[in-house]
């Protein structure tokens, strides 16, 4: 099933094609979209045509910083009816959280997560797609949009050590530089930013405690009306989790407020069972690390929470017919070469 985005996921997209003398029109043909489909914040696209179109014009224009341009032209209000929630939260905290819990509203394809490090702290962010494939233009509108958020938030309070790319640099840094204000990681094993502890504490002092109660009733309906399926949830839960070594289906059950009887019964009754989940999610996320030159073979054993590099060569072989080694260079080069 194809993850659904926001339209509002693409906003200021038309705007950055003028302004690169791009014509949309064909671009959004190729990838089944059209104009219409993206005037209007609320339709949901595929997330990963979506993706698609950002490589695709980003090839045509010559821009390798078409995503990053996009974040730089968006706006608070265009994360959706979730923005009024964001604004009225104590801390960056809460904040990374209720982007977590309302993922599907604003833009389902990318994943959050904190990894707390002692003193430092990595928001780790990643645009999740169900197949390998070039995703430079999508990682740095996310990373943008997330940064400013930020920005927008703390104000002079946010400091950040440094931002992380597992794409290599572009030839022209100046909007990154422009618009990050920090240390510049490219070729990093993971997408994400490095901050302080203390930044997640950090509110921006207008927090009204009503004013999120009302946001909060206002995106009821929204969420039973527009919510994934458990399977759904499962499996992006699956997705977010396996790399941390935290998949399993007693967390899972927890996090979806649920025992594990309870999560087998209702997985059952849509005709799935969680091993199978964990296996779609593991062939899906196999491909798209063994993509990346910079995860060596043992890294992606880990993230696929295999014991050994040999446990997973076995299990990569039996999925594909071929060893992940012999897979990465028959399409590993492939992929690089795409912009």
């Amino acid at each position: 099933m194809p993850v659904l985005i926001r339209a509002g996921a693409l906003s200021h997209y038309l705007e950055v094609c003028q302004q690169f003398g791009i014509d949309p029109v064909p671009l959004l043909a190729e990838v089944g979209l059209n104009k219409a489909r993206l005037r209007y914040a609320e339709h949901r696209l595929c997330g990963e045509a979506a993706v698609r179109l950002l490589e695709n014009t980003a090839a045509a224009s010559g821009c390798q910083a078409l995503g990053l341009s996009m974040a730089a032209a968006r706006q608070f209000s265009d994360l959706g009816a979730v923005s009024l929630l964001l604004c009225h939260q104590r801390s960056l905290r809460d904040v990374l959280q209720v982007m977590l819990r309302y993922r599907h509203l604003m833009n389902a394809s990318v994943a959050i997560d904190l990894d707390e490090q002692g003193s430092r702290v990595i928001i780790r962010q990643d645009v999740l797609t169900r197949s390998a494939m070039p995703n430079r233009q999508a990682n740095e509108l996310a990373m943008g949009v997330l940064f400013r958020l930020c920005v927008t938030l703390l104000g002079r309070h946010w400091r950040p050590y440094s931002v992380h790319f597992t794409h290599s640099a572009p030839a022209n840094l100046q909007l990154h530089r422009r618009l990050f204000t920090c240390e510049l990681v490219f070729g990093s094993h993971f997408n994400g930013i490095v901050c302080p502890d203390g930044n997640l504490e950090l509110g921006a002092g207008r927090a009204d405690p009503a004013m999120a109660r009302n946001a909060q009733r206002y995106l009821v309906p929204l969420q039973q009306d527009g919510g994934p399926s458990l399977v759904e949830a499962v499996s992006k839960a699956i997705r977010e989790w396996l790399p941390e070594g935290r998949a399993s289906i007693e967390h899972i059950a927890q996090q979806q407020g649920m025992n594990v009887r309870t999560l087998q019964r209702r997985l059952g009754d849509q005709g799935q069972v969680f091993s199978a989940l964990i296996g779609e999610a593991r062939r899906e996320l196999a491909l798209r690390y063994l993509g990346n030159a910079n995860y060596p073979l043992q890294r992606i054993a880990e993230l696929l929470g295999f014991s050994a590099p040999t446990s997973f060569t076995r299990w990569f072989i039996g999925q594909f017919g071929i060893p992940p080694a012999a897979w990465r260079k028959k399409n590993g080069k492939l992929l690089a070469a795409l912009p």
